[in-house]
């Protein structure tokens, strides 16, 4: 081969374009893709929350429409028992999802429709699925990013709540101290796993959903009382029903002590450290 050929093979090689690998994407698009997959479950479940309260969807869940509505709701259960129960457990999945007030009016409208066992069983089921979708939601957006900017103390605080997430998280389930909604989405901060924080969430309000449950399914003698004192007022939606005169101290007080006996295993394994 001669030197001009030579010459002429390497500027050609030069001079030809560089054929680029499919497979390697641009870093900032790459970025930009990952931050709308990142934000965009929260921004959609925003914007739900959004359209629910502004048309007033809470509004419906109220004692009065259930004791209004009761005879046509007992009917359709009657008739349609697997449908009711599902259709019950998709509306608590989603009125937790988006955090709708009044989870313990649910919860009694379970037990007052399917009894406190099938009504109690599907509002658990309910609740930990609208419960683990806020903590996803949560996890995969802002959870990583203030994992990522935690100060020293709440890198500390991160580590000791990962450490026992598990009785941590059931602690907060068992006593009614902290609001639903907060109690979702605080163990997405610390990096929680995904089948923990289920399992805790689904043990942890076993108590006080069964309680619940039980409370509505003797709301149809509490109803008879005021029909009796004042007739006509379930009809109306005027019947006067305390929900919080059904919840006793004592109730109170057995949530709490289920609360204290979830960190016994906790204390437990600090005091062997030691």
């Amino acid at each position: 081969m001669t030197g001009s050929e030579i010459r002429g093979e390497e500027a050609d090689t030069m001079t030809a374009p560089k054929e680029t690998d499919p497979a390697i994407e641009s870093p900032a698009r790459d970025s930009g893709s990952g931050r709308i997959r990142k934000w965009l479950p929260l921004i959609v479940l925003i914007v739900l929350m959004v359209l629910a309260f502004s048309h007033g969807v809470h509004k419906q869940l109220t004692l009065s429409n259930l004791i209004m509505r009761r005879q046509e709701l007992a009917g359709f259960v009657d008739q349609n028992i697997v449908v009711a129960v599902l259709t019950y457990l998709v509306i608590y999945t989603v009125s937790v999802a988006l955090s709708f007030p009044g989870a313990s009016l649910l919860t009694i409208a379970g037990g007052f429709l399917f009894g406190w066992v099938l009504g109690g069983f599907a509002t658990v089921f309910g609740a930990t699925l609208g419960a683990c979708a806020v903590f996803l939601v949560a996890r995969s957006s802002f959870g990583e990013v203030l994992t990522k900017r935690a100060g020293p103390f709440l890198s500390r605080l991160a580590k000791g709540f990962r450490n026992e997430a598990f009785s941590y998280l059931l602690f907060l389930r068992l006593t009614p101290v902290f609001p639903f909604w907060l109690v979702n989405i605080a163990p997405a901060i610390f990096q929680m796993p995904l089948s923990s924080y289920a399992l805790a969430t689904f043990v942890g309000i076993v108590p006080g959903t069964f309680a619940f449950a039980f409370i509505g399914s003797g709301l149809d003698s509490v109803i008879e009382a005021q029909e009796a004192a004042n007739p006509g007022c379930a009809a109306a939606g005027t019947c006067q029903v305390d929900v919080a005169a059904l919840v006793t101290p004592q109730l109170l007080v057995a949530f709490f002590a289920l609360g204290i006996a979830s960190l016994i295993p906790v204390v437990l394994k600090k005091v062997r450290a030691r």
